[in-house]
């Protein structure tokens, strides 16, 4: 991938495709949170998923129907009751854990309804994001777009801090990735040089 800041459109297909490496095809797959429903679009086009999206806003509902996605209107906030155990192979939350208040009982959700669960969220402690805050004032990127008084976003964390979360409520990592904002794979510090990180989910056994 050439160095340089993604597009709006090519982050969009990016975060796509790092997802869709964790969905095995033909999986019923819930994504929480959904938007337009592209997302789902992309995994029923490149893996013949069965998918379901869950959303709040009525326009963005609305822009599901007509993406042709199965969308329920419903605020996460409320928990999941309406979906009985392990009714899913996975549950998606792509870059909306920030906007989320209720973070530990979303994620105890996911891990009920469904086998596995895959997240992305930007990283608050990128490198550029600590430059931001050292000369002041708070961070804006692709991965942060937002000024700090109309950002959508109520929880503002780290890697290390998500980590940390997933231990104590006893969720099992099974897979990480971190990118910087080119869209480059990071391994050398990811709090401190990854961007926009990814994880693939499952509850502890035993």
């Amino acid at each position: 991938m050439n160095i340089h800041r993604l597009s709006k459109l090519e982050r969009e297909r990016f975060d796509f495709a790092v997802i869709a490496r964790w969905i095995p095809a033909g999986e019923r797959v819930l994504d929480l949170g959904c938007g337009d429903g592209h997302l789902l679009r992309y995994l029923s086009e490149t893996k013949g998923i069965q998918g379901y999206g869950v959303e709040i806003s009525p326009q963005s509902v609305l822009e599901c129907v007509r993406n042709g996605i199965n969308v329920l209107q419903i605020d996460v906030e409320g928990g999941l009751s309406g979906f009985e155990d392990r009714s899913f192979d996975h549950v998606i939350i792509s870059q909306a854990l920030q906007a989320i208040h209720a973070t530990e009982r979303i994620l105890g959700e996911m891990l009920r309804v469904a086998d596995e669960a895959v997240v992305s969220f930007p990283n608050f402690a990128y490198r550029a994001n600590r430059e931001a805050v050292a000369e002041g004032h708070m961070p804006v990127s692709p991965d942060l777009p937002y000024a700090w008084y109309d950002t959508p976003n109520v929880r503002f964390f780290t890697i290390v801090d998500f980590e940390a979360l997933c231990e104590r409520l006893g969720i099992e990592i099974r897979g990480k990735l971190a990118f910087d904002e080119t869209g480059r794979s990071v391994a050398d510090d990811p709090n401190l040089n990854g961007s926009l990180a990814f994880y693939r989910l499952g509850r502890k056994s035993g």
